[in-house]
């Protein structure tokens, strides 16, 4: 099966315009068919230009690497201290936040005057004042 500029440039991974100049300049031979494309032999065009490389697509592995395998005792042991850390730091918070409220009610309320006096009268320092 012949190329055509257009085919012939992704079979080598290059531009049309490449193709095109090549032809031109004699470096790849190529004859226009009846509707005016290029049909270029794929020996001729491999002759001047090498294949491009095929494009393989990678399935995503479901098992870890080989050199991972003994990081997973490691991961566990890890998430496991996160876990413990985090639910520290829960209980740290809470006893913040209790002792905030209890701080708050103790500034807010009103302490009451302690005296010895009637209501009213002050007490004497000293027997003097």
């Amino acid at each position: 099966m012949k190329h055509t500029a257009g085919t012939a440039a992704k079979a080598v991974g290059k531009t049309k315009s490449t193709i095109t100049k090549a032809i031109a300049s004699g470096r790849i031979s190529a004859i226009k068919n009846d509707i005016g494309a290029w049909e270029i032999d794929p020996a001729e065009l491999h002759r001047v230009f090498p294949p491009a490389p095929q494009e393989t697509v990678s399935q995503p592995s479901t098992s870890p690497p080989e050199k991972n395998r003994g990081n997973s005792k490691e991961i566990e042991v890890l998430e496991r201290l996160l876990k413990a850390t985090e639910d520290q730091l829960k209980d740290v918070k809470t006893d913040r936040d209790h002792w905030r409220i209890q701080a708050t009610n103790l500034l807010t309320k009103a302490p009451e005057p302690q005296t010895d006096a009637p209501h009213g009268q002050r007490k004497k320092i000293f027997g003097i004042f």
